[in-house]
């Protein structure tokens, strides 16, 4: 069974027991669950059912694993000819978070 969710715009395909990495979430802890909602498509071996636009009653449950930080971004802007540099550096944080249940 699978499904995709929408989490804050973003879309992702989910199975039970897989880790997705979702965008940082405050305030939540290493073991804590969180249940996704907004589940748009349900699919099995006995069919999909498509969501206009979520799927009624159908939540995805999840435990935090913990946070992760992505690859580092480095910005560098200069101006020609005048001896104008600027390098900076950004690192997206990232909570992780593994799918245990997925109700229909």
């Amino acid at each position: 069974m699978y499904a995709i969710i929408s989490d804050r715009n973003n879309q992702t395909i989910v199975r039970v027991g897989d880790e997705v990495v979702c965008d940082l979430m405050d305030k939540m802890s290493p073991g804590s669950t969180i249940s996704f909602d907004r589940v748009l498509l349900i699919g099995d071996e006995g069919g999909t059912k498509v969501g206009k636009p979520t799927v009624a009653g159908a939540t995805v449950t999840g435990e935090v694993i913990g946070e992760s930080k992505g690859k580092k971004l480095v910005i560098f802007r200069f101006k020609r000819r005048k001896n104008v540099r600027s390098k900076t550096g950004h690192r997206q944080r990232y909570t992780r978070v593994r799918i245990t249940e997925i109700n229909a």
